[in-house]
């Protein structure tokens, strides 16, 4: 009897081994997980990123495809009127004249709602290299 018992402990171990096993592979190879700090690289120095509140910001993106993306060297784009002709422009305004003077952005994952390259002839490309 003593020996059967033994022998249905080892069995129950074994199995308990099998299911732990099991289910810590499942974790470490699931998709979310195998993806979760993987920070894309971009081919361009400049990104455009839309956000879910429909503003956009065009910036050096890092850390994309993590938890915390960092977005520097930040620009966006503000209409402005000229009170005479009623023309509308488009200006390129660099983000850090403001108050708090920021340099960077640290931006929730969730709320990106896609990333674009900056083409290097593009028309930012090109007023943010009149910037500098």
């Amino acid at each position: 009897m003593k020996n059967q018992q033994s022998g249905c402990t080892a069995w129950t171990m074994w199995i308990l081994a099998a299911v732990l096993a099991i289910l810590c592979t499942g974790v470490a190879c699931s998709p979310q997980n195998a993806n979760a700090e993987r920070s894309i690289k971009f081919a361009t120095p400049y990104q455009a990123v839309l956000l879910t509140n429909g503003s956009v910001y065009f910036g050096q993106l890092e850390d994309y495809g993590t938890q915390y993306p960092i977005l520097t060297n930040v620009f966006y784009i503000v209409n402005q009127t000229n009170p005479d002709t009623k023309q509308v422009s488009n200006v390129l305004i660099k983000r850090g004249k403001e108050l708090h003077e920021p340099d960077r952005m640290y931006l929730n994952p969730r709320l990106i709602v896609f990333v674009e390259p900056v083409g290097a002839n593009s028309k930012v490309a090109q007023l943010i290299a009149q910037t500098k």
